[in-house]
């Protein structure tokens, strides 16, 4: 069975590193966050969803902007919040 990557993945080509590492929108509101991840599209870098604001998920659903990497040091992947889909690179 062959595996295909979604289409939002595989149109990546050259990946968007996370400028600092702080969730943009929690720095604002003087938030807290768990993990970093990295919107693929924009560039921004926001809190995943194991963090009380959610702002990666909310950001990709908002904008239309689907893939993020990881911002966390050691993790290399990506991931489609419309295909619910991930791949390491």
């Amino acid at each position: 069975m062959e595996n295909k990557v979604c289409s939002h993945l595989s149109a990546i080509k050259t990946l968007k590193k996370a400028k600092d590492y702080v969730c943009e929108e929690c720095v604002k509101t003087h938030g807290r966050w768990m993990h970093l991840r990295t919107c693929q599209e924009c560039g921004i870098t926001l809190c995943c969803d194991s963090s009380p604001n959610q702002h990666a998920s909310k950001h990709a659903y908002e904008t239309g902007h689907p893939v993020v990497i990881s911002a966390e040091p050691g993790e290399r992947w990506l991931w489609c919040y419309i295909d619910e889909e991930m791949a390491e690179y």
